[in-house]
């Protein structure tokens, strides 16, 4: 069976979807001994032999799903210019090459999944499908009731208006309080942002729950694989959202073919 060259690539733990492209577009892959630059080539891994960097491409490795609490001052990339600690050195013993789905600031702290599934990633981080992800948030003060509405109902930031929030209050210290906030979007520093926007600063976030997906019991520094159920869950997840996504552009379709056009009589007439 044919499949595209980058997926094949990413499946085989070598690098991500991304990554893959870029060694595409490099002249960095071969397949049966030709350079191969143009992205969606489509080949067979029972028949074809590819080459990346001049090395055959290792076998796909099974799918791999691990769930990990990210610690404060914590790079959530694989790798850092800079020398900081990553993601990747909380990971002994995992020999799959995964990669984070999404990112969590340096000071931010919490749920990551971290996976080798591309299409799966993708689809959890597009904008379309609305995955929920819930944080656990210190605050510097104490919101108003009115504030809290601001933020349920949508801030204004300089990219546009964020989507509705749930937003519960949790408990309150001396001087600052916690919040509990899920948003369906996935814009750079936007829990910060929106905080920052009704002036209360974030202290503190945590990250608990991401889709159906749930901290628990998970010590900060440490990681598990996900259960059957977990798996499951997120595929089926990704696959009712995907699947609505469909329906909807069908029906889009359907209702725009039924769409009589205006016949060339009139045509003349409104000219």
């Amino acid at each position: 069976m044919e499949i595209r060259l980058q997926k094949l690539i990413a499946g085989s733990g070598l690098s991500s979807r991304r990554k893959a492209e870029e060694m595409i577009a490099a002249g960095h892959v071969t397949v049966n001994g030709k350079v191969v630059r143009e992205q969606g080539t489509r080949v067979d891994p029972e028949r074809d032999h590819v080459k990346v960097n001049g090395r055959h491409l290792r076998a796909v490795q099974p799918y791999a799903y691990l769930l990990l609490n990210k610690p404060k001052n914590v790079m959530s990339t694989l790798d850092d210019p800079g020398g900081r600690p990553t993601v990747k050195h909380l990971l002994p013993g995992v020999t799959v090459r995964v990669f984070p789905v999404g990112r969590l600031d340096f000071d931010s702290e919490g749920l990551m999944l971290l996976t080798n599934h591309g299409d799966l990633a993708q689809a959890l981080l597009h904008p379309r499908y609305h995955v929920p992800k819930t944080y656990l948030i210190k605050v510097k003060g104490v919101l108003t009731d009115e504030e809290i509405k601001t933020l349920v109902r949508g801030v204004e930031l300089e990219d546009g208006v964020t989507s509705p929030a749930t937003v519960k209050k949790v408990r309150k210290a001396k001087q600052n309080s916690w919040l509990e906030i899920t948003i369906h979007e996935g814009r750079k520093h936007q829990v910060k942002r929106m905080l920052e926007a009704v002036r209360h600063p974030v202290l503190k976030l945590i990250r608990v729950r991401f889709g159906p997906l749930t901290l628990e019991d998970l010590a900060p520094g440490e990681y598990r694989y996900l259960t059957d159920r977990e798996a499951n869950a997120l595929r089926d997840l990704m696959r009712s959202r995907t699947d609505r996504e469909a329906s909807k552009q069908k029906t889009s379709s359907r209702s725009s073919r039924l769409t009589p056009r205006p016949s060339r009589v009139s045509m003349r007439r409104s000219a």
